[in-house]
């Protein structure tokens, strides 16, 4: 064997820490499984909360919005929390708060506490996410490797993404809404001992003081600009004194961080990441792809339940073949990405999401399957294929000592641009919908004003009126919702190609040097692993 692979040999067992790292692998894509089935799961649901728990439209926003702001805000805090007092601590802490979360979430009485248990849920999430990649990044320092077990971990964020709504779906159709939380709990049971049975523990540098003051300043700030946005989306003006104060003073919170963190010896986030073009382009670039995403993601699910009136398990059959396109991209990224490289497979992936958001525009008031289905396939490869390169281009840049601050910036990132994207593409949704109701024969403007702010909403109102104004009110509901549609995927389009122009400054090559980095497991666990072998 040469000096050269004897070292990549040495190196990976010494990330191992005693375990085999697709063992490892195999635990996290679990706990990945988890936290994806959890952010979907509830978009069939919607419907059917609103129906039972009667919640107003912010509260409605509140309960979808709730986990993924929550858990955005928390990533920073949690990922360097990981580095100083170990990521399968923090890991296995995150499934016991998760489990009894969901509980609290399946048994919710009324909105309120429906949103307390989906924060619940998000802090949670917030411990899960960040472990995951920071461990994933320890045990495989090889990059070939890691490319590929990024392929699987994001295969399996697919399964998660397109199993929520499918399983959301089937526990619908023969349960009450809160049984699609009640199947965390059985994961979290065999996750928290297998996890504490396999997983390596590890840590970060030692060096220097966690910045618990800068941790909160990064949590509040991030949260203080998502909730802004997140009541423009809701319609509220900018000129509103909360939605101005939250913006402004969580923009000066995250700048004063930013501050903090440049001065300090011991920073909590290394900033200096982002004077990579590589590092900071993966993040831009994940962002954009969850704007352009998730809003859509929950429109679509409206649109196929309330304007072709499939059931929740018909819609969730629907959405499957997007999941089956993005796992296959997952599966096939290491080897494209090997073949391309990072700057053509993002850019290829954004430009192939973005045709498939301009094909859906043909989506009319009546049910085109074919259409549907070449839409989402073409959806779910181009989008798996964008992110597949912009997470392993943003972990192979980041220094493995620094694997738990990259990972929450990444996971940030990624929520924080779900988060965002709900309350964007929803105001614009909002705002090409709402004008079709303006004016409909014999329907008061006081009725056409509620009706226009929801298509649940539109069509509770004309079930209450009956008669040609009622069938009226419907008809103009649904082709106003349409109309909006057709807007919003135009606008992600344009997002989707920003993203594409943005991905040009990625690396041309996938560079695989053997003189990485790799950060060792916590002296502890390294002497426990000796000593049991």
């Amino acid at each position: 064997m040469s000096g050269t692979t004897t070292a990549a040999a040495l190196r990976r067992r010494a990330a191992g820490a005693g375990a085999n790292r697709w063992v490892v692998l195999v635990v996290l894509c679990v706990s990945l499984l988890l936290v994806a089935v959890d952010a979907t799961v509830l978009h069939v649901a919607v419907p059917a909360v609103s129906e039972d728990l009667r919640p107003g439209a912010i509260e409605l926003l509140w309960i979808v919005d709730t986990y993924p702001l929550v858990c955005a805000s928390l990533l920073i805090l949690f990922g360097t929390l990981g580095d100083k007092v170990g990521r399968r601590r923090i890991l296995l802490l995150g499934y016991g708060l998760f489990g009894i979360a969901s509980a609290l979430a399946a048994f919710a009485p009324n909105a309120q506490v429906l949103i307390l248990a989906r924060a619940l849920l998000g802090v949670g999430g917030a411990m899960i996410m960040p472990a995951t990649l920071s461990i994933l990044r320890q045990v495989f320092p090889d990059r070939r490797e890691r490319a590929l077990a990024i392929g699987v971990w994001s295969a399996v964020a697919a399964v998660g993404a397109a199993v929520g709504p499918l399983l959301g779906g089937f526990l619908l159709e023969h349960f009450w809404w809160g049984s699609v939380f009640l199947v965390n709990i059985p994961l979290m049971l065999i996750s928290l001992p297998v996890g504490r049975l396999l997983l390596p523990e590890s840590t970060g540098e030692g060096d220097g003081p966690w910045d618990v003051v800068g941790a909160l300043m990064a949590a509040v700030g991030l949260f203080g600009v998502v909730f802004g946005v997140k009541r423009l989306g809701g319609g509220e003006s900018p000129a509103g004194l909360l939605t101005l104060v939250s913006l402004v003073a969580g923009a000066a919170l995250l700048v004063l961080f930013v501050r903090r963190q440049r001065r300090r010896r011991h920073p909590l986030v290394d900033l200096g990441m982002f004077a990579r073009p590589a590092f900071s382009t993966s993040v831009a670039c994940i962002v954009l792809a969850m704007l352009a995403l998730v809003g859509l993601e929950l429109i679509a699910a409206q649109y196929l339940q309330l304007v072709l009136g499939l059931s929740p398990l018909q819609t969730g059959l629907r959405l499957l073949p997007l999941t089956f396109a993005a796992m296959a991209a997952g599966l096939f990224g290491a080897r494209m990405l090997r073949r391309f490289g990072p700057r053509r497979m993002v850019c290829a992936g954004f430009c192939l999401t973005a045709a498939a958001v301009v094909t859906l525009t043909a989506m009319g008031a009546t049910d085109n399957c074919p259409l549907l289905l070449a839409g989402f396939v073409l959806l779910g490869f181009g989008l798996e294929t964008t992110l597949f390169g912009a997470y392993e281009s943003m972990l192979s840049e980041a220094p493995a000592e620094q694997a738990g601050g990259a990972a929450a910036i990444g996971e940030t990132s990624y929520q924080l641009g779900a988060g965002i994207g709900i309350a964007l593409l929803g105001s614009v949704m909002n705002a090409a919908y709402a004008p079709g109701l303006a004016e409909v024969p014999g329907v008061s403007p006081q009725a056409s004003g509620a009706a226009g702010h929801s298509l649940g909403e539109a069509y509770e109102i004309a079930a209450h009126l009956g008669g040609a104004a009622g069938s009226a009110l419907r008809a103009a509901a649904r082709a106003s919702f349409v109309h909006g549609l057709h807007v919003t995927l135009l606008v992600s389009a344009g997002l989707l190609l920003l993203g594409a122009a943005m991905a040009l400054r990625l690396p041309r090559v996938m560079q695989c040097g053997e003189q990485e980095p790799v950060e060792l497991p916590a002296p502890r666990e390294a002497e426990r692993s000796r000593v049991s072998a």
